[in-house]
């Protein structure tokens, strides 16, 4: 039977725990573990924001959970609810589009629960 690791990300984008996260799912694909899903929660739904300025000289952290969903098929699921409190919206007025990166499946606690089933490992970071 294959590992079955889930993550459960709270940390804004700046945050060195982040890049941690980061770090950890890419290792443990090398390892041949499955990432099941990461779950953005708290704080860690700014990692979703489309228009979220980080300076060209520091880590881009939405650059890189781009590329472990389309590379490595990772599924990131958002809460809805936090990312609504911190102004994240997949549905806002005037006819503007969603500020939620495409990559990032919009979902809720019930997504959580579902993967910490699933899961063998569940990290919160």
């Amino acid at each position: 039977m294959q590992n079955r690791l889930a993550l459960v990300v709270t940390t804004p984008p700046n945050s060195n725990l982040t890049t941690t996260a980061i770090n950890l799912v890419k290792a443990a694909i090398d390892s041949g573990v499955s990432i099941i899903g990461v779950f953005f929660y708290q704080d860690g739904v700014l990692n979703a924001a489309k228009y979220l300025s980080i300076p060209s000289d520091e880590f881009q952290t939405l650059a890189q959970w781009q590329q472990l969903n389309s590379e490595y098929k990772v599924p990131l699921y958002l809460c809805i609810t936090a990312a609504e409190k911190r102004g994240l919206s997949d549905e806002l007025n005037n006819h503007e589009s969603s500020n939620i990166d495409s990559a990032f499946t919009v979902s809720g606690l019930g997504e959580l629960v579902e993967l910490t089933s699933k899961a063998e490992r569940v990290v919160q970071l």
